[in-house]
């Protein structure tokens, strides 16, 4: 007896030190994956991907920001794939307002897109309908609106706009927005709460969390971060078109499973998946992009490299759960 107990204790020892490992190589693989993308488009372009820095720093803080509130929203197992629309429709009211005032054109996007994630949280939370399905309605709601509204020609903003494109703002925008969006993910209950949802909603009720009231506030912010992101947006383009916006929500998905996010959300997040992977998505697209790839053939490659990653990070127990 004393054996098989034995026996039982070194296996699942043995299984502890197993997943440990691949725990550890999965965090690692994103950060890897970064490094030798860039390293490898900087060797096939010649020092291009080096010299463009500043370019691809320029494109990645639409990105990182409203990646920020899908992270909460995937961390507590929904999806939102109406983001592109959100930050459309927003750009249009901060194009609109800029020409009576710069701060109230930074509020008119925050609420706006804080009504249309409020409008999904509605239903998502209210009438019990599935997020991916209810954020795909809102995403071709929304798109209509704004090819209707755009049809004539582009809405164009305040020539003040162009004051606020610099480097040194959208960089203090994006660092002020990630470290409010760490430190209360990281050191609040905010964040327990997310995971605790991600991991077993009927769970996390019986322990107390108002699910459903978390689930309402997460869409509302989240539509409230891509609103702000939408005047960085109007900063660097000056006008909303009928395309603004345009498959955000697709490159926001490949960008945080990019960088190691388990797609049913729960505990095994981390905060660095959207910052590695925004990066990573960024310099992906770029360096396929100098190489002269198609824009066929992009999409080709990126749909394998999401395969790939959603391959790796899947946590094939809770996949069947996506709210």
């Amino acid at each position: 007896m004393a054996d098989k107990t034995s026996v039982n204790k070194s296996s699942k020892e043995e299984q502890l030190a197993k997943v440990s490992r691949i725990n550890m190589i999965r965090s690692i693989l994103p950060i890897a994956g970064l490094i030798v993308i860039f390293v490898l488009f900087n060797v096939l372009t010649n020092g291009g991907m080096w010299n463009s820095r500043s370019l691809l720093l320029s494109q990645v803080y639409v990105v990182v920001i409203a990646a920020m509130g899908v992270f909460f929203i995937m961390t507590m197992g929904g999806l939102d794939f109406s983001q592109g629309s959100i930050l459309g429709m927003a750009s249009i009211v901060v194009c609109l307002l800029s020409k009576t005032n710069i701060i109230l054109a930074v509020l008119g996007g925050i609420v706006t897109g804080a009504a249309i994630g409020a409008f999904n949280g509605f239903f998502y939370v209210n009438r019990k309908i599935k997020s991916f399905i209810v954020t795909i309605c809102s995403m071709f709601l929304f798109r209509g609106i704004i090819k209707y509204l755009t049809s004539n020609a582009p809405i164009a903003a305040s020539m003040k706009v162009y004051d606020y494109d610099t480097m040194t703002f959208k960089l203090i925008v994006t660092l002020i927005v990630l470290i409010a969006g760490f430190v209360v993910f990281r050191f609040t209950k905010f964040g327990t709460y997310l995971k605790a949802i991600g991991a077993g909603e009927k769970a996390a009720m019986f322990a107390g969390i108002r699910t459903d009231r978390m689930k309402f506030l997460i869409y509302v912010l989240s539509g409230a971060i891509t609103g702000l992101a939408a005047f960085l947006n109007i900063a660097k383009n000056g006008s909303a078109t009928a395309n603004v916006g345009n498959q955000l929500e697709t490159q926001i998905l490949i960008a945080l499973v990019l960088g190691g996010m388990p797609i049913s959300g729960g505990a095994k997040v981390r905060f660095s998946n959207i910052i590695v992977g925004s990066m990573l998505y960024i310099v992906l697209q770029n360096g396929l992009r100098m190489m002269g790839m198609t824009t066929q053939a992009m999409q080709l490659i990126q749909g394998v490299v999401f395969l790939v990653f959603v391959a790796i990070f899947a946590d094939r127990q809770s996949i069947k759960v996506i709210k």
